[in-house]
């Protein structure tokens, strides 16, 4: 939020079902957030979202190791899992 530019490591780990990323794709959606104003556990949390929704897979693990700022290390994890029931007749 202060405009400075932040830099971070992302690990992603996930279970594809009937879709997959293609890393290009992916790698230049990550750059649109490149002159966005926003808190770290927000972008986690819509890069989340936006790979649940697109490909719908069986699982991920997302972790974004932000670099130091002001003398404080954020690193946010989230995780999805899919419901095994969901769309069970």
């Amino acid at each position: 939020m202060t405009g400075q530019p932040d830099f971070a490591e992302l690990r992603l780990s996930y279970v594809p079902d009937k879709l997959c990323v293609e890393l290009k794709s992916f790698k230049l959606y990550l750059w649109s957030f490149r002159d966005e104003g926003a808190y770290h556990e927000a972008v986690t949390n819509q890069i989340l979202d936006y790979i649940v929704s697109s490909l719908e897979p069986r699982h991920v693990k997302l972790e974004i190791d932000f670099n130091i700022r002001g003398g404080i290390r954020t690193v946010v994890q989230v995780n999805y899992h899919k419901d095994p029931t969901a769309g069970a007749a």
